[in-house]
């Protein structure tokens, strides 16, 4: 089981099922054919990147089919050290936020799936194959491997830092950089002033990051063939940057200074979710309107810190790395 289109491997013949279309989770007459449900995914390290969720379901659906799980664990990209951002609330739980962690969860796949059973009382024959050498503050630049980029979308390991927060310019009319050759690292739209949009981030705090002025055009996505103009991030101390609190900081500055252009998206009317997908993404629309009124980010990062100390012992247990 795969995140793939449905189809067969060329070379082995093996059906090919997809879990990322209308089917997300192994159907019980699939696993009537599967002895070992063998899990091997790269996480990102953001609660809105699919694979944990999959993960989770595939978890779900074997408990109830009886066959065991073994789980090919994979390091935290961005590392298992740092956790940042507000627990997903109940009424907002989606395919891209189904468990409560926050958006930048530290753990690794193994680790995650060790979560989702203890928090959800899953009660699954489930071993988790650990990697060797690997440490909770090893980002990817310090493991020596090669990065293989585990979705179009993210095509190199520092892609994954900055997703945490660039995703959430999917909930607006904001382009994310889909469509260039350095998604989430570019962002823009036409309408977009950089000089009045810099100078108001100069008092949002963000440390460990640059903003340098582009222009680009995007060949499919938000304004496929048009001209935005915006800024590629720059990563200057990956210690210190904190990818959700910037892009709350971006939220803030984009709705401030251009209030008769920027705007959240509509729910899509395919998805089984009305709220705003902004809501979604953050997994709260009491964050969002905090962004909304302008609240100072250190306050509205107050308001999850005790949800924080909660999931940190929560998660205690199911750590697998010093």
């Amino acid at each position: 089981m795969i995140e793939s289109a449905d189809s067969r491997d060329p070379e082995t013949g093996c059906e090919i099922s997809s879990l990322y279309s209308e089917a997300r989770q192994p159907s019980m007459e699939a696993l009537k054919r599967v002895d070992v449900l063998l899990i091997d995914l790269q996480d990102v390290g953001a609660r809105v990147y699919t694979y944990t969720t999959t993960i989770g379901l595939c978890l779900e659906a074997a408990a109830l089919a009886g066959i065991r799980v073994v789980i090919l664990d994979r390091p935290n990209p961005i590392n298992g050290m740092e956790i940042e951002g507000n627990i997903v609330g109940p009424e907002f739980r989606s395919f891209v936020g189904r468990y409560p962690v926050p958006m930048r969860h530290g753990l690794t796949t193994g680790e995650f799936a060790r979560f989702v059973c203890s928090e959800t009382k899953i009660e699954c024959d489930m071993e988790v194959i650990e990697m060797e050498g690997w440490r909770r503050n090893y980002r990817f630049d310090r493991i020596g491997l090669p990065w293989v980029y585990p979705s179009p979308n993210m095509p190199t390991w520092e892609t994954a830092l900055l997703y945490p927060g660039m995703v959430l310019l999917e909930g607006t009319n904001i382009s994310e950089g889909r469509g260039t050759a350095m998604p989430f690292q570019l962002f823009g739209a036409p309408f977009l002033n950089r000089k009045t949009l810099l100078d108001d981030l100069k008092g949002a705090g963000l440390e460990g990051v640059t903003f340098r002025p582009v222009a680009y055009e995007p060949v499919c996505d938000k304004y496929k063939g048009e001209r935005c103009f915006g800024f590629q991030l720059h990563i200057t101390d990956k210690d210190r940057f904190r990818p959700y609190r910037t892009g709350l900081a971006l939220l803030q500055a984009l709705a401030r200074t251009h209030p008769d252009h920027f705007r959240w998206l509509d729910p899509p009317y395919e998805y089984e979710w009305e709220r705003l997908p902004i809501d979604i993404l953050i997994g709260s629309g009491t964050v969002r309107r905090g962004v909304e009124q302008g609240l100072n980010l250190d306050r509205l990062e107050s308001g999850w810190e005790q949800e924080l100390h909660d999931y940190r012992e929560k998660r205690e247990p199911c750590l697998l790395y010093a």
